[in-house]
């Protein structure tokens, strides 16, 4: 009984520790980006994406307040270094400036490649001119040839004053302690409420800069990243492949490889033509197993948006597991679907084969729509106005979708099998 209670102190100890550290870090991070309205070159809005092959490279974005500052990635193998020696990897950033509601700003590009597979590498960004540095942060490359990945799915932390990106940095927190395993982040886009405040980006990412830093965050372009055909301050924030539809602003569509997973993004918000043709193409030339496509407005969530129509049956004929939406602010899982109708799921209600499943995850910050009417396709629909994420876990001819609230309550659960 001794041994039990002390065993239980040290949990807590521990418990307490973490939420500390991870306190601590965000308190830097956010000191660091309210003074990135001056004009150093102190590192501010980092965060880590996958761009090429995610075995073997990561790629970063950051700003700095000094739109002259040079810019360095500067990567060693294992934990923790000085970055002095032979074996630390330099990279230069491609520099460019933007104009923010905050003046003129830096924005910083790098990526790595040629790093070996499921190794840990330990990393920092700045400037070397002014000597300026990032925390070192670590990340871990994907297993080659790997059948599991876990992803974190959100949407919609859409806010826009501190209180709002709390609710969000605690939302990504609570995925990680109950995902702690997982690998990449895809946000259905919604990021801030207005694209052009610079402050709400400083909060955004201030508030997860450990997270985002160490896994890779995808994003997809919401209806509040992308105004009046205008997403550069959207884009501006992430390295992201350039392999997506002709016509597209680049960054806006695209599509990455982690694992046993493929995953599309499309921009519900313009150049729908032109990404139908690309899709096609995209899904045809995937050979992995399993295919998610993430966009924001919704094919099939608390309502429909029309203008998906040619999107949904391009999802039918490629055989798409599972497209992950945004935009209503309402938590809707629906039935498989397949030509817009429901597919029969069979003696297991519990798994779905033959049929696309289309959700929303709620929202990851602090804003909630009313619950819209119930349609024929959907098989969960609530809202229950508290933040939530989901995990989503492929293990081999499985895939696990689990949603939860900030609480900690699992409130939506199914399994997909091939």
């Amino acid at each position: 009984m001794k041994d039990m209670k002390l065993f239980i102190i040290i949990g807590i100890i521990v418990a307490v520790l973490i939420a500390l550290a991870l306190g601590a870090e965000r308190f830097r991070a956010l000191q660091t980006a309210e003074g990135g309205a001056d004009d150093s070159g102190a590192v501010f809005d980092l965060v880590s994406t996958v761009k090429g092959d995610a075995a073997t490279g990561r790629a970063f974005t950051w700003y700095t307040g000094d739109a002259g500052a040079d810019g360095w990635l500067e990567v060693v193998r294992g934990g923790a270094s000085a970055f002095t020696g032979g074996d630390v990897i330099q990279v230069q950033a491609a520099s460019t400036t933007i104009k923010t509601d905050s003046g003129k700003k830096g924005v910083h590009k790098a990526e790595i490649t040629g790093l070996e597979p499921g190794t840990r590498y330990s990393y920092r960004v700045g400037s070397r001119t002014e000597g300026l540095w990032s925390p070192t942060y670590e990340f871990t490359t994907a297993e080659a040839g790997s059948e599991q990945v876990t992803f974190i799915n959100v949407t919609d932390s859409q806010g826009s004053t501190a209180a709002d990106f709390a609710v969000w940095g605690d939302t990504l927190e609570q995925a990680f302690k109950t995902f702690p395993a997982a690998q990449v982040i895809v946000h259905n886009g919604d990021l801030t409420e207005d694209p052009e405040d610079s402050a709400a980006w400083n909060s955004f990412f201030g508030n997860v800069q450990a997270l985002i830093a160490r896994v890779p965050l995808m994003p997809v372009t919401g209806n509040h990243d992308e105004v009046d055909g205008e997403a550069e301050l959207f884009t501006s924030h992430f390295n992201l492949p350039d392999n997506g539809a002709k016509g597209s602003i680049p960054g806006t569509s695209y599509s990455i490889d982690y694992g046993p997973v493929h995953v599309a993004v499309l921009n519900t918000e313009s150049n729908l033509k032109k990404q139908s043709d690309w899709l096609k193409k995209d899904l045809a030339g995937t050979d992995k197993p399993w295919t998610i496509v993430a966009m924001h407005r919704p094919a099939y969530g608390g309502n429909m948006y029309s203008k998906v129509e040619d999107w949904t049956e391009i999802f039918d004929k490629y055989n798409v597991d599972l497209v992950l939406q945004g935009h209503n602010h309402e938590y809707s899982r629906s039935y498989p679907l397949r030509g817009g109708k429901i597919v029969t799921e069979g003696a297991d209600p519990a798994a779905a084969t033959g049929g696309t499943v289309y959700v929303v995850t709620n929202a990851s910050g602090a804003k909630f729509n009313e619950k819209k009417e119930d349609q024929f396709y959907h098989k969960v629909h609530f809202q229950n106005h508290q933040p939530m994420f989901a995990g989503i876990t492929v293990s081999g001819d499985t895939l696990t979708y689990q949603a939860y609230d900030t609480s900690g309550n699992k409130l939506d659960e199914f399994v997909l099998r091939h």
